[in-house]
């Protein structure tokens, strides 16, 4: 047993979370401040109206990441569970075939993309002054998409190695180098949202370079050879059905925003989406924390789960939810009383302070016990559980969000308050389905242990 499988498969709980979690997390932070950064900028040095090009321009990007993500979280659990049950070349066999995967995949999104540019960014709510900066963008961000998949799936992989050194490195080196672009591109060259594009994919590029550096150097426990490469639809079955719920939850994300994106500008025209560009960001922000410390829990539960070391799947979602819940309720709280000048910082135009403060604290008001629901249906994805995992996605992404975003804006006076309260309010339904779920999956894990024992 090498010292990665020894730190996962005996390793403390509590240490070895700390240790895949803290750089995931650091990581998470840091790639957060992509979207983070570019608001900042474009909206205060650009326009409003760029600003809210942003917002329209996300959903291609929610698409480009759930196919990313099917396949490396996918991908990640295979290799997670093929290595904990020592089963080494197929391991070798997964990545091989998620490389494949994940190229295809690049080049047929950016081909689609780049030929109905014009049609998606009217279907996705650009309106007339926004519509010309929607385009702009995206078409750069759909020239990075040839390989920016790549990166977000080799990251995955490399996380569930147990590398998490060098999964927060990939991330670091993307933003640092995007926080350096983007005053040069906006505010000293004077590109416009063009900059932002331009700084996000260059930045991107530099990550896939040290991808690169990784494998060929040999730091990956993964050993690959031609014969890796081999087509193997068994294994890609495999990969996209446990990253299918990942995939729906990222392509879910996208078609609601959609809808939101285009609700919001029949409510409140290109306030209310430049407004959503500002606060949709930092609240993705605030979630970054919970998700670096799940990342750093899968490896460990997929780990153990092969290695049918049950007692450590248990602790590693106690330990996981028990800190999810503290990191959240801390962000809130600053977010909470920090509102105004939080948003502020995303606005020249400071009558929109107040109105975007407000959705703030709509938007992240119950952000701790859904961290409860992230555990959950990152257990299942860890322990190859497809099914319940894409169950709670759909719980909250389309079995409660849509109808009650549809509903609340015709029996509310504001319609444009319905959509943001429309937020919370399915966080909170699906998270007391979810807990009940969680718990009876739980409850079999708990027996399989005592199964083990006997």
């Amino acid at each position: 047993m090498n010292s990665r499988a020894e730190m996962l498969g005996n390793g403390k709980i509590s240490k070895v979370l700390l240790k895949l979690s803290l750089p995931a997390t650091v990581g998470m932070i840091v790639n957060a401040l992509y979207n983070v950064v570019d608001a900042f900028f474009v909206g205060r040095y650009v326009s409003q109206e760029a600003l809210g090009a942003l917002t329209v321009a996300m959903p291609i990007q929610m698409i480009i990441m759930a196919f990313a993500l099917m396949i490396g979280i996918g991908a990640a659990s295979s290799l997670s569970r093929s290595l904990g049950a020592k089963e080494i070349e197929k391991a070798d066999h997964v990545v091989g075939n998620a490389i494949i995967s994940i190229l295809v995949v690049s080049i047929v999104i950016s081909g689609v993309g780049l030929i109905f540019l014009d049609q998606l960014m009217n279907a996705f709510g650009a309106t007339g002054d926004i519509i010309g900066y929607a385009k702009e963008y995206t078409f750069i961000i759909l020239i990075g998409t040839l390989y920016y998949p790549f990166v977000v799936a080799c990251n995955n992989l490399i996380r569930a190695e147990g590398n998490a050194m060098d999964s927060m490195m990939i991330m670091i080196i993307g933003t640092g180098l995007n926080l350096i672009l983007d005053p040069i591109f906006i505010g000293v060259l004077n590109m416009g949202i063009k900059g932002a594009a331009f700084a996000t994919i260059i930045s991107q590029f530099a990550s896939l370079l040290y991808i690169f550096r990784y494998y060929f150097k040999g730091n990956s426990s993964v050993k690959l050879r031609k014969k890796h490469f081999k087509v193997d639809f068994s294994i890609i079955t495999e990969i996209c059905t446990v990253g299918f719920s990942s995939f729906m939850r990222n392509f879910l994300a996208s078609g609601i925003a959609i809808l939101v994106n285009n609700m919001l500008k029949e409510f409140g025209g290109s306030d209310a989406l430049s407004i959503y560009g500002a606060v949709n960001r930092i609240t993705m922000f605030l979630f970054m924390p919970i998700f670096g410390v799940i990342q750093g829990m899968q490896p460990i539960a997929g780990f153990n789960y092969g290695a049918k070391k049950y007692d450590r799947v248990l602790e590693v979602v106690k330990i996981t939810t028990i800190v999810t819940i503290i990191i959240a309720t801390v962000g809130v709280v600053i977010g909470e009383i920090f509102a105004e000048p939080i948003v502020g910082a995303f606005f020249s135009n400071k009558a929109l302070v107040g109105d975007a403060a407000m959705v703030l604290r709509i938007l992240i008001c119950v952000i701790p016990i859904v961290g409860i629901q992230i555990v959950g249906g990152s257990l299942y994805q860890s322990i190859g559980k497809a099914l319940p995992s894409f169950v709670i996605t759909m719980l909250r992404q389309v079995i409660i969000f849509i109808p009650l975003l549809l509903i609340l804006p015709m029996v509310m006076e504001d319609r444009l308050l319905a959509v943001w309260i429309t937020y919370p309010l399915s966080d909170l339904l699906s998270t007391l389905i979810t807990s009940i779920l969680i718990m009876a999956e739980l409850r079999k894990i708990r027996r399989l242990h005592e199964e083990t024992i006997l």
